[in-house]
C-alpha cells in the first residue's frame, strides 16, 4: 500500500498515516462469492502532512497497484486519529515551555524529568485559538523514580494546549495551589507486598484436544461458524455469522466508544475520548499471555496495523480464542421417579485487550451452545483522577486516596450488528412486558402480557431501554418461518444502564450523539461504519448515526444495522484505587423462535464428555 503512494508521488518526509483499514468487499459481492472467484482488496488511507496540517483521505486499490481516489479533507470535518508520535511531540513541546517550567517550579518541582505530561485528545469548543488547528490539551503527573505509578501524583490546575503542526504551545493555565499527592499508586508485588498463599491451584485442560476448527480465519463450533477479522480502529471483527447452517450476522464489531467526564472543573470539563475513532483500539491492542490473559488450552491470531509511517506492525497473539465451562445449561430431576438429567453448559471465547492511557479495555464475544451470542466489556486499569486538599468532598468526584479524587464518567460502548437473520430481509420489533389494568379483562389484577411495537423507519428506531417493562428488540425474518409457523428471530437482551448524561446541549452531546440512545437501527449502507462518524477528533458534531437517519428510510423487511449503546456509568470508589477490578457490561443476542426447540437437547451427559467412563455418571476421576 505504501509503495503504492510513493510510486503515485503522495509521500514526503512529512507523511504521516493516522489511520489505515481494509475496504471490505460490498456485502452482495460476499454473498455471490465462490472457491476460486477473484476477491477485491482495497484499503482506505488518511493521510496527513504533519508540516502543513493537510489531511486526505485515499482509497488504494492493491490488486491494481494504483491510488483510485483522494481528497483533501475540509474545514469542520474533524481531524485523524492521534498519531503515536504525537504523544512525545507533544509532551516534549510542554516540557520545553517556560511557562510549565515555572508552574512546576512554583510547586517545587526542579527534576523535571520525571515529569509525565499526558497529551489527550481536546473535544471541540470553537475556541479561536483551536479554529482549523490540530490540537492535543496536555495534563501533568509526577513520579517519584523511573518506575513510579504517575497517575496517582496529578498536579491539580495545569493545563497546557499544544498546536502539533506548528510546534506552538498555545497556552499555560496555572491555577491554585493544591498539593500534589504523595501517596504513591503503584501495585506491583514490590510495592504490595508478599502474595497470598490460600489460594490452590485450578487447572484446566483438554486432554483429548479442543472442540473447534480452525482453517486460516474461519472457525467451527459446536454448530457455529464465523470468520475472526482485526483492524486498527474497532479491533476484533467477526464475520458470517452461521448457527447450524443458517445466517445470524453478517458482521458484528465494538464499533466505537466515549468516555465523558462530568466534572465541569476547567482541567477536566472537556474531556471525553473516543477511543476507537480518536485513538484507534485496535493499533493499541495487548500481545496477550497464556495464564494471564487467557487461560486453558489457547488458539491465538496475531494482528497487522499499520504504524505511523505505513510500515506493517504485527501484534502476536492480539486475540484468544479458547473454550471453557459455563456452568449448569439445563437440569431438570423427575420427582415421580428421581430421575435427573443434567447438562453443562460450555462456551467459545473469542477476546482481545487495548490499553489507552490508564484504562484497559477487554472485549470478549462468547457463543454458547444453545445458539446464544454474548459480548462482555470489561474496563479495568487505573481511574483518571485530579487532586484536592485531604478530605475534600465534591458532587462530581469521590476521594480515592488521601488528596486523590476520581471523577464520575462514563464508559458508553457502540456495538455495531449488522444483522442477517435467516436471510437478509429482517425487521425490527420492540417488546415490552406490561401489567393489565383491573377490569373486564384482568378482574383479578393478576395478568401481564407482552406488547409489539414494530419499528419501521429509521427516525422512530431510536430507542431506549426500559427495564420496567423488560424490553428488549426482536429481529425477525418474515421469509423463513419455524415448525409453528412464527417468522424466524434472534432476541437483542440489552443490559440496562444509563445513557449519555451529559446535556443535550453540550458539545459532547453533539459529538456523541449516539450515546443518547440505547439502539438505533438504520438501513444497511457499505459506508456507514462508524456512529460518530469517519473522523470524531475535534469534530463539531452530529456526524455518524444522527446524520444518516434524517433520511429516515424504511425498515421493514430491509436489510438491517443495529447499533447498540451500552456500558457502565462509573462513581469511582476506594477499591478501584490503585488499578481497578473489572467493571463488566454487555448485551446478549438469543435464539428466538430460530429454532424449532431446544438446540442442545443433543449434548452428552457430563461423563461423556470423557471417553473412559460409561454413560449416566455425572462424576469422572479421568
Amino acid at each position: 500500500m505504501r509503495a503504492v503512494l510513493v510510486a503515485a508521488g503522495r509521500v514526503g518526509e512529512s507523511t504521516r498515516f493516522p489511520s489505515i483499514l481494509l475496504v471490505e468487499p460490498p456485502k452482495a459481492e460476499v454473498r455471490a462469492f465462490r472457491e476460486g472467484d477473484p476477491v477485491s482488496r482495497r484499503a482506505q488511507v488518511v493521510v496527513l502532512d504533519i508540516a502543513t496540517g493537510v489531511a486526505s483521505e485515499a482509497v488504494v486499490d492493491l490488486v491494481a497497484g494504483e491510488v483510485t481516489q483522494w481528497r483533501d479533507l475540509g474545514s469542520g470535518e474533524g481531524q485523524p486519529a492521534v498519531l503515536f508520535e504525537e504523544y512525545d511531540r507533544s509532551a516534549d513541546l510542554v516540557r520545553a515551555d517556560e511557562r510549565w517550567q515555572a508552574a512546576l517550579r512554583r510547586r517545587g518541582v526542579e527534576d523535571f524529568s520525571l515529569a509525565f505530561v499526558a497529551p489527550l485528545s481536546p473535544g471541540f469548543f470553537d475556541y479561536a485559538d483551536e479554529k482549523d488547528r490540530r490540537v492535543l490539551r496536555a495534563l501533568t503527573f509526577l513520579r517519584d523514580f523511573e518506575e513510579d505509578s504517575p497517575w496517582a501524583h496529578p498536579v491539580e490546575g495545569l493545563l497546557a494546549k499544544v498546536d502539533l503542526i506548528t510546534g506552538e504551545v498555545i497556552s499555560v493555565e496555572d491555577s491554585g495551589n493544591v498539593p500534589v499527592p504523595a501517596e504513591h499508586g503503584n501495585f506491583d508485588a514490590e510495592h504490595v507486598g508478599p502474595a497470598r498463599t490460600t489460594l490452590k491451584p485450578i487447572e484446566i485442560t483438554q486432554p483429548e484436544g479442543v472442540s473447534y476448527t480452525v482453517d486460516g480465519n474461519e472457525v467451527t463450533w459446536e454448530g457455529w461458524r464465523f470468520r475472526v477479522g482485526f483492524n486498527a480502529r474497532e479491533g476484533l471483527t467477526l464475520h458470517r455469522v452461521e448457527f447450524d447452517g443458517d445466517s445470524v450476522a453478517h458482521r458484528v464489531s465494538m464499533a466505537e466508544m466515549v468516555v465523558p467526564y462530568g466534572d465541569p472543573a476547567p482541567w477536566r470539563y472537556w474531556i471525553s475520548y473516543f477511543d476507537a475513532g480518536e485513538y484507534l483500539l485496535g493499533k493499541n491492542a495487548n500481545s496477550l499471555k497464556l495464564g494471564c490473559d487467557c487461560l486453558g488450552v489457547i488458539h491465538y491470531f496475531d494482528a497487522v496495523v499499520a504504524d505511523d509511517h505505513a510500515n506493517a506492525v504485527t501484534i502476536p497473539q492480539a486475540i484468544c480464542m479458547h473454550e471453557e465451562d459455563y456452568g449448569i445449561l439445563w437440569k431438570h430431576t423427575n420427582i415421580l421417579t428421581g430421575a435427573t438429567e443434567v447438562r453443562r453448559s460450555r462456551r467459545l471465547v473469542v477476546s482481545f485487550f487495548a490499553t489507552i492511557g490508564n484504562y484497559d479495555y477487554g472485549f470478549f464475544w462468547y457463543f454458547y451452545l444453545d445458539g446464544t451470542i454474548e459480548l462482555e466489556a470489561k474496563a479495568t486499569g487505573i481511574v483518571f483522577c485530579g487532586a484536592a486538599e485531604p478530605g475534600t468532598t465534591s458532587p462530581y468526584a469521590a476521594e480515592i486516596a488521601p488528596g486523590l479524587m476520581a471523577p464520575v464518567h462514563q464508559h458508553l460502548f457502540c456495538a455495531r450488528l449488522d444483522m442477517e437473520v435467516a436471510g437478509e430481509r429482517n425487521t425490527v420489533d420492540e417488546v415490552d412486558v406490561v401489567g393489565i389494568p383491573i377490569g373486564p379483562d384482568n378482574p383479578h389484577g393478576n395478568a401481564f402480557t407482552t406488547t409489539t411495537t414494530t419499528l419501521t423507519s429509521e427516525s422512530g428506531a431510536q430507542r431506549v431501554a426500559d427495564a420496567t417493562k423488560a424490553r428488549t428488540w426482536v429481529i425477525r425474518n418474515d421469509d423463513s418461518t419455524n415448525r409453528l409457523g412464527k417468522p424466524r428471530a434472534y432476541q437483542l437482551m440489552p443490559h440496562t444502564g444509563p445513557t449519555l448524561l451529559a446535556q443535550p446541549g453540550s458539545t459532547v452531546a453533539a459529538r456523541a450523539a449516539f450515546a443518547t440512545k440505547h439502539l438505533w437501527v438504520t438501513q444497511h449502507d457499505d459506508a456507514e461504519r462508524f456512529p460518530a462518524g469517519d473522523y470524531p477528533n475535534q469534530h463539531p458534531g452530529r456526524s455518524g448515526l444522527p446524520t444518516w437517519t434524517e433520511a429516515d428510510r424504511d425498515l421493514e423487511n430491509q436489510d438491517l444495522v443495529l447499533w447498540h449503546v451500552f456500558g457502565p456509568t462509573h462513581v469511582p470508589r476506594p477499591e478501584d484505587w490503585p488499578v481497578m477490578p473489572v467493571d463488566y457490561s454487555g448485551f446478549s443476542l438469543r435464539p428466538h423462535g430460530f429454532r424449532d426447540r431446544n438446540p442442545a437437547l443433543d449434548l452428552p451427559d457430563g461423563a461423556k464428555s470423557c471417553s473412559h467412563c460409561p454413560p449416566g455418571q455425572c462424576h469422572c476421576d479421568h
